[in-house]
């Protein structure tokens, strides 16, 4: 995270003027960065990251910064000068485009939350460091394809207008709530690796040294939690819908709000000129 906060502010001030079109870094671009970042240690550089192994309800927590809050803000914290040089890179373009297509977008980045939270494949991931990394940055980088449509202003790029924004934020939210309302509404643990002592010690070593876990004759992860697992399980899904919920209307307040100012515009051009014919300036 240090690497990547220098290497930000390196390219975007020192070396800015070797990108084409490049234009300052303004302090709302550097705003974002800076809380990303944050953001981003919260979720893998803090103890939530441990407690993500020991209870389900931080690993929602995890996953709702990172895919939701964390992924837009590092999005708009890129100038568009610096985007544009990421797409000239050989396959990256063609990627994007094919990726980033609105109803492909939206699909896939739910269909993948969703294949992540079935049983049999959560308790695989979370088992191993490499599926685990990997799928982790596979969820990071559709959730990134997810929020393109909404957020870029790229000329070239796939950009939605106000009523299609809407109708993209409603799919969404719509597409995540069936993979919520399981885990919500299960009457029992889902999950081996937050219910069985034996497979829990398994997935700890992924964050914890086998000698150190050894040491500490733990037996489950019902001594971290004051919570029944299955509640722990419905409260974590709870969390995650309730963030997307209030991002998602964050966002739309936004867009209403720019129609608002879009419409107060053209209505002032339209008395302007509705004026000016009444009263025609004289002519010499």
């Amino acid at each position: 995270m240090l690497f990547m906060t220098v290497l930000y502010f390196l390219i975007t001030l020192k070396w800015r003027k070797d990108f084409k079109n490049s234009v300052p870094l303004t302090k709302k671009q550097a705003i974002y960065f800076i809380i990303s970042m944050i953001l981003l240690y919260l979720v893998k550089g803090s103890p939530i990251d441990l407690l993500a192994h020991i209870m389900f309800t931080y690993h929602m927590v995890q996953m709702s910064i990172l895919l939701i809050i964390m992924t837009p803000l590092l999005m708009l914290s890129i100038p568009n000068w610096l985007w544009e040089a990421f797409l000239k890179l050989p396959v990256i373009k063609p990627i994007f485009l094919f990726f980033t297509k609105p109803i492909l977008a939206v699909v896939l980045f739910n269909v993948l939350f969703s294949f992540y939270h079935i049983p049999f494949i959560f308790d695989t991931i979370k088992m191993s460091e490499t599926l685990h990394g990997g799928y982790t940055m596979l969820l990071f980088i559709f959730a990134l394809f997810m929020w393109w449509p909404l957020l870029n202003s790229l000329p070239d790029q796939t950009q939605l207008s106000g009523i299609k924004r809407v109708g993209y934020l409603f799919a969404s939210a719509i597409l995540l709530t069936p993979a919520c309302g399981i885990l919500i509404f299960a009457g029992k643990p889902l999950y081996e690796t937050y219910s069985n002592g034996a497979v829990w010690l398994q997935a700890m070593t992924l964050c914890v040294p086998t000698d150190t876990l050894a040491g500490l004759n733990l037996s489950g992860p019902e001594l971290f939690s004051t919570l029944p697992v299955t509640e722990d399980q419905q409260l974590g899904a709870i969390i995650m819908k309730l963030v997307q919920e209030v991002i998602y209307g964050f966002v739309l307040a936004r867009i209403f709000y720019a129609w608002f100012k879009k419409d107060q515009k053209e209505a002032e051009e339209f008395t302007q000129r509705a004026m000016m014919e009444q009263h025609p300036q004289p002519t010499e």
